[in-house]
């Protein structure tokens, strides 16, 4: 079995330089980069973009971006709304904000999530461990 190869990407350095740290391997490789005007220099098997479209103004740019990867297979997640504002206020966190986290611009319950996500990518398999939405995709034939 090949041993697994990650490129991973970050829009901050600081956040890029402490993960670098924690996970030092010579099969991981870093860039930062953003997600709406990236254009990797090679294809991928998989993209895992977990906690990334919530953040985005323009999340059907995001999606599009990750579309023209042509990766196999995509991993996507984010959090299920009202849930996690809801479970942010009931431990105290955001309250000022009713439970909204910091740059979280974008709020889907799952079915929304599905529809805005099947528009760009065959939804493979839904799985919900809270509070997420995560959803094992194929690119579009």
């Amino acid at each position: 079995m090949p041993l697994i190869q990650v490129h991973a990407t970050e829009l901050s350095f600081s956040v890029l330089e402490e993960t670098r740290a924690a996970y030092s391997s010579d099969r991981i490789s870093w860039e930062i980069a953003k997600l709406e005007t990236y254009h990797p220099i090679t294809s991928f098997e998989m993209v895992v973009c977990c906690e990334v479209l919530e953040h985005l103004e323009d999340p059907i740019r995001g999606l599009q971006a990750l579309s023209d990867f042509g990766a196999r297979w995509y991993l996507l997640s984010v959090p299920i709304e009202p849930l996690w504002r809801i479970l942010n206020m009931m431990r105290g966190a955001y309250l000022k904000d009713f439970g909204n986290s910091p740059g979280h611009i974008q709020h889907w319950s799952k079915a929304s999530f599905v529809r805005l996500v099947s528009s760009y990518f065959e939804v493979v398999e839904m799985k919900n461990p809270m509070p997420w939405t995560m959803l094992l995709c194929q690119p579009r034939s």
